[in-house]
């Protein structure tokens, strides 16, 4: 399953988006967003998010 971004949470500092081996994060209006079809679950930016807003859905 995909990982999502709460975005009540997010303070979009960029540090997932620069981990993402896949490039399936990017800048939204207010806050970062995942690609699901492009998240492939590898959690690497559930371990850098400061604020842990970033879940599996």
């Amino acid at each position: 399953m995909p990982h999502v971004i709460d975005g009540n949470e997010c303070i979009s500092c960029g540090s997932c988006a620069e981990v993402c081996p896949t490039e399936a994060i990017s800048e939204g209006e207010s806050y970062y967003i995942i690609d699901a079809e492009l998240c492939i679950d590898c959690g690497s930016c559930t371990t850098v998010c400061p604020t842990d807003c970033i879940t599996q859905e």
